[in-house]
Formats: C-alpha cells, sequence, structure tokens
C-alpha cells in the first residue's frame, strides 16, 4: 500500500473521532469562559520543546491552584514539571494575561472577536505576543475552533509532509514566508486527498502519535 492509500484508509477508520475533537474546539469558543481559551493561550505557550500531554497536565494543575489568571511568573514556573524553559514560559503567560486583561479580568475572547479574518489574527498574536509563533499561533487557533484554514507544522506534520514529498527537507527554522509556503502546500495535499485540512493535522498526528489529542 502506498502512503496516499494508507493515508486514505486511516482518515476513513478515524474520521468519526476526527470530527468528534474538532467539534470540542468549536465549542471552548461557543460556550467556553474567558478562563477556558486563556488555558488554550497558556497550553501553547507552553509547548514549544515540550510534550503536550505534560504541558496539558500543567496547565491543569495551574486551574487546580487557582495560578493561571492570578499567578506570579515565579509560581507558574515552580508548577511547570515537564514544560522546558519554565521560567521564560512562566514569565510569557503572564505577559499574555496582562495583554488580554480589562479592569482585572481577562476579556480574551472579544479581542480576538475583533480581527477581520483568522490570517489577520494570527499575525498580531505572533507580533504581540512573547513565546508564540507561527506553529503556535496557528495551534491555539484551532484549538478554539478556527483551525479549517491554517496548518499546525511541528515536527510531526513536516516529517510526514516529507514522506509524502510534499516538501524536500524539514527547515530548520520557519520564517513567516516559509511557514505559508508550507501551509498553502500541505492545503493542496489536503485538497488532492479530498480531506479537509484541519482533518489532515490531526491525522497526521494521530499517525505520528497513535493518538488525537490536542
Amino acid at each position: 500500500m502506498n502512503k496516499i492509500a494508507e493515508l486514505k484508509k486511516i482518515h476513513k477508520s478515524k474520521k468519526e473521532e476526527i470530527v468528534s475533537r474538532l467539534k470540542e474546539f468549536e465549542q471552548i469558543w461557543r460556550y467556553g469562559t474567558e478562563e477556558d481559551i486563556f488555558s488554550e493561550l497558556a497550553f501553547c505557550i507552553f509547548t514549544p520543546q515540550s510534550r503536550a500531554k505534560s504541558c496539558w497536565n500543567a496547565i491543569l494543575a495551574l486551574k487546580n491552584q487557582n495560578l493561571l489568571l492570578t499567578g506570579t511568573p515565579d509560581a507558574i514556573s515552580k508548577r511547570l514539571y515537564g514544560v522546558r524553559f519554565h521560567n521564560k514560559k512562566g514569565e510569557y503567560l503572564v505577559r499574555a494575561r496582562e495583554l488580554f486583561s480589562h479592569n482585572g479580568h481577562i476579556a480574551i475572547k472579544s479581542f480576538l472577536s475583533r480581527f477581520r479574518d483568522i490570517y489577520s489574527c494570527r499575525d498580531w498574536m505572533v507580533e504581540n505576543i512573547k513565546g508564540l509563533g507561527y506553529k503556535e499561533a496557528s495551534h491555539f487557533l484551532r484549538n478554539i475552533g478556527f483551525g479549517e484554514k491554517i496548518a499546525i507544522l511541528d515536527r510531526h506534520i513536516l516529517r510526514n509532509l516529507k514522506r509524502l514529498k510534499v516538501i524536500e527537507k524539514i527547515p530548520e527554522s520557519l520564517s513567516k514566508a516559509k511557514y505559508l509556503d508550507m501551509e498553502k502546500k500541505m492545503g493542496n495535499l489536503a485538497r488532492n486527498l479530498h480531506i479537509p485540512l484541519s482533518h489532515l493535522d490531526l491525522l497526521l498526528w494521530f499517525k505520528e502519535t497513535g493518538e488525537i489529542f490536542k
């Protein structure tokens, strides 16, 4: 079985689970609290060079101890078990929290609603939120239900794009231009496979890790 046929077969077997997960992401934006949405942002600030599950466990611990919305950088950093560069990421979280605070409360949902499209929102986030690149900003937007037109180009995805000969090599770093070029190529692959781009991301993640997570 060739790689394309294998991918289509996996998608067929996992489609229902993928659709369910994407609906859960959409529910966070529609019905979630400001803390729920900010939790997803904090999670994506934590993820660079760290395991996704360790980062989400750290978010749950911070929420359980009422630190996510009130903790100091030091108090937060001390509880980021399994998260690399925890001191810097504790600082990044607090800076992001301050950015979206209004009259002492988080107001991230109303702020993000001001953008005309997902691309301008993502550009703004990369430029203004310390610790976020295009991958992390895309991850956050997907996790709150806006992943239809964007790709999360992490190492799992890039490895698979190379195997599928969509890209020639995995770049050491991704500038904005490179990111957008590879995102476009992944979008073309999705169309050729007749698989939605948001599905393809979770499908390739599953192919690498054996699970559909966040």
